[in-house]
């Protein structure tokens, strides 16, 4: 079930959202944004915390106004799969309002994250209404489509050490680095970078320190640094996609 506890909030006006840009919502009629400011909750969920569980029913969908979300699924082998990460202005919770099925996943807070339920009944509405967020959720889709596909791909074609550089470039990209400019803005475990490559946390444990012996990476405590990101890239075999 969603989780009922989280300490509830003001609901922001969507018109000033500061994720309003980075949204499906960013192209939508002023008079559905509207509808939605009126009707919107908000909460702020702790780090850890989970929003929603796989296997329940969603009753709306989510947008991230701020923070850093996992989406996780749980293997035959009982083992947990982190199968997307989320930042500010990503929606979630959709596929599977839109296909009337259960969650296919797990979504968690990896850092305090304030996050906002739109109904089913509305956000249904408001795709049955405005053709500009309609598209929005038609690219969404196919992008996610792509990611899986090419997910698929990689986890066929490339090597561990590929599969670990393009990860933490994935990661630089979805969440940035801090104010250094060097230093990923991520609380991920090493499990966690793990579990996105498929591999054992033992298994990436040594390879970061392979990069970093490398000088690729810089590892300080918990934090990694990219102070070669042309390395990395290259070491990530990135290709035309």
């Amino acid at each position: 079930m969603v989780n009922k506890n989280p300490n509830h909030e003001i609901s922001p006006v969507c018109q000033i959202c500061g994720q309003k840009n980075a949204s499906i919502f960013c192209n939508s009629k002023s008079e559905h944004l509207n509808e939605i400011s009126s009707k919107i909750v908000s909460n702020t969920f702790k780090k850890g915390q989970t929003i929603f569980n796989e296997g329940s029913y969603p009753f709306g969908v989510f947008c991230i106004n701020s923070g850093q979300v996992k989406l996780t699924h749980l293997g035959d082998d009982g083992k947990e799969q982190i199968t997307r990460l989320l930042k500010g202005g990503d929606i979630v919770g959709y596929r599977a309002l839109l296909s009337e099925e259960r969650y296919g996943a797990t979504a968690v807070a990896l850092v305090d994250s304030k996050i906002c339920f739109i109904p089913k009944e509305l956000f249904i509405h408001i795709l049955k209404n405005d053709a500009a967020i309609t598209f929005e959720m038609m690219k969404l889709l196919a992008d996610e489509l792509h990611k899986t596909e090419m997910k698929m791909i990689h986890l066929a074609q490339k090597s561990i050490r590929e599969r670990l550089a393009e990860i933490l470039l994935t990661i630089k990209e979805t969440y940035g680095f801090e104010k250094d400019g060097i230093t990923l803005n991520t609380h991920l475990l090493r499990e966690d970078i793990a579990n996105l490559i498929g591999i054992a946390t033992e298994s990436a444990i040594r390879l970061l320190s392979e990069f970093n012996r490398d000088k690729i990476i810089e590892l300080d405590g918990k934090k990694i640094k990219i102070i070669n990101q042309e390395k990395l890239e290259k070491t990530a075999n990135l290709r035309d996609e």
